[in-house]
């Protein structure tokens, strides 16, 4: 299992004509940006401060993410309605591997 966020949709059109959509899905993973820890003691109070400021005020970003392409569909209009889901942008998905089938699952 994994997370994908839908990242971009376009309309197409298909080797045939007919109308269809493109929807590309991020993979998306938390990385933590506190992992290596400096090497000066200025530098370790300088991220101390930073984490605890962070802690203090939620505006302030407090996790990375990185995104890699993991899947794009090319569907009709047809094939789009019969997988029966609506998929909207900035969306996050669980995907499910399993018995030879692709799961999605909103988040």
């Amino acid at each position: 299992m994994f997370r994908v966020r839908v990242n971009k949709i376009e309309s197409n059109r298909d080797v045939d004509g007919n109308l269809g959509k493109r929807i590309e899905l991020l993979e998306e993973r938390e990385i933590n940006p506190y992992v290596l820890r400096p090497q000066t003691d200025e530098a370790k109070m300088a991220q101390d401060i930073m984490q605890a400021l962070q802690q203090q005020m939620p505006f302030l970003p407090q996790r990375q993410q990185l995104t890699t392409p993991k899947i794009i569909l090319f569907l009709t209009e047809q094939e789009y309605d019969s997988l029966g889901i609506i998929f909207d942008v900035n969306q996050v998905y669980e995907v499910v591997l399993d018995n030879q089938a692709i799961r999605f699952r909103k988040v």
